[in-house]
């Protein structure tokens, strides 16, 4: 199950990231969304854990908890919306 993490502090790795999921669950894969153009972290990523009983587990207990001064938010990831739903038009090019 692909589990989003959000309100994530701007300075946290995928490392710590994994550390903090691994108490709960054995961690698949983690992956921090960045800016392009910066690097920086846009404060959200994705962990994937194998196990869905271990990523509910996972859910309810991170859910709200505080991690690096903020109250993180954790839940079932949706899927990716295509990206022909933007508000540009290409055509205009």
């Amino acid at each position: 199950m692909k589990l989003y993490v959000g309100n994530l502090p701007f300075t946290v790795q995928e490392q710590e990231l994994k550390d903090l999921f691994s108490e709960y669950s054995s961690v698949s894969s983690v992956q921090l969304i960045t800016d392009r153009e910066t690097g920086r972290s846009k404060g959200f990523g994705f962990v994937e854990i194998s196990d869905d009983d271990e990523a509910s587990n996972a859910i309810q207990e991170l859910n709200g908890k505080d991690f690096g001064g903020r109250a993180v938010i954790v839940n079932e990831a949706r899927p990716r919306e295509s990206r022909e739903n933007r508000s540009f038009d290409r055509r205009r090019r």
